[in-house]
């Protein structure tokens, strides 16, 4: 079965706008979608990005223009400066680990935590929030919250990051189908005519 390594991170914004539509894409093609946190921080040490808040202020007032048009492209309500934001992700990032390895599917989870930061102004550091979402999607929330603090969560979530650095992804979302990274929701498109087209991929050089 052919795979896509979706690499994440539950704060982004970018991940938000793509989310619904590469879950959508994974199913329509019959694709399997490997669901990846990534601790965001570590990747952008090694691309040279920094925080929306250290950026020249052309490119702050760029990126608000960029969210409000792909959230209006996508058919998304987007808050451009939410309540909780910047916010760590990291115990959320860990509840979506804990649901993969326990066969679970975190689609559903996943896309509460990203409406959550991004449409609600909820504050997903806070486990009562997290085991709503849970429980609202049909899960249990006990024991993913519990493996979540767990060291072998954190140590997948870092994992998961190497494999992305090593995939050659610049920020998130990135995904990566057949070694080939295709970073940013507005190139799922792109990532979906090589899965139609079955082309070879392209590799540097």
């Amino acid at each position: 079965m052919r795979e896509i390594d979706y690499y994440f991170y539950s704060a982004s914004p970018f991940t938000y706008l793509g989310h619904n539509r590469i879950c959508d894409l994974a199913e329509q093609h019959k694709v399997q979608l490997n669901y990846k946190p990534v601790n965001l921080a570590a990747i952008w040490d090694i691309s040279g990005a920094v925080p929306p808040g250290n950026r020249p202020p052309v490119r702050q007032r760029l990126r608000l223009i960029e969210l409000q048009r792909l959230a209006h492209w996508r058919g998304l309500p987007i808050k451009t400066i939410p309540k909780h934001w910047p916010v760590d992700p990291a115990l959320a990032d860990k509840v979506v680990i804990s649901l993969v390895t326990d066969g679970h599917d975190p689609r559903y989870f996943i896309g509460k935590v990203l409406a959550g930061v991004w449409a609600h102004d909820d504050d997903i550091t806070d486990e009562a929030v997290l085991a709503s979402y849970l429980s609202q999607v049909g899960l249990d929330p006990g024991p993913p919250l519990i493996d979540a603090k767990t060291e072998e969560m954190a140590a997948i979530r870092e994992r998961n990051t190497r494999e992305a650095i090593a995939a050659d992804a610049v920020g998130v979302p990135t995904y990566v189908y057949n070694g080939e990274p295709f970073w940013g929701q507005d190139r799922i498109e792109m990532l979906e005519q090589a899965l139609v087209t079955g082309r070879q991929p392209f590799r540097p050089g």
